[in-house]
């Protein structure tokens, strides 16, 4: 669970971001988690968004991912969002306590 820092610490970093992954009229299938599952692994933070045709809002969608994967929510800002998932093997963000 991440506090106002830390959340705050990491919505400054996924600021200049690039979204890498979408979700679509598919909703969030076995699919789209693994890819999640491995982009986390790598980076720790990611940006991903919902496309129009998503039958999903974008928290409800981050939320579903978030669950599925054992990440964090860190924001949900129009179709766009932001998780968080400490890497097992490749650390790279140190966040503040």
């Amino acid at each position: 669970m991440l506090n106002s820092r830390q959340r705050a610490q990491l919505r400054a970093l996924a600021n200049e971001m690039e979204t890498i992954l979408q979700v679509g009229k598919s909703g969030v299938g076995a699919n789209t988690v693994k890819q999640v599952d491995d982009a986390l692994e790598k980076r720790e933070l990611i940006k991903m968004r919902t496309l129009e045709t998503c039958p999903l809002s974008p928290r409800e969608a981050a939320d579903m991912i978030a669950e599925e994967v054992g990440a964090d929510v860190v924001q949900v800002i129009g179709f766009r969002f932001v998780l968080y998932r400490e890497s097992r093997e490749n650390k790279q963000i140190r966040l503040v306590k």
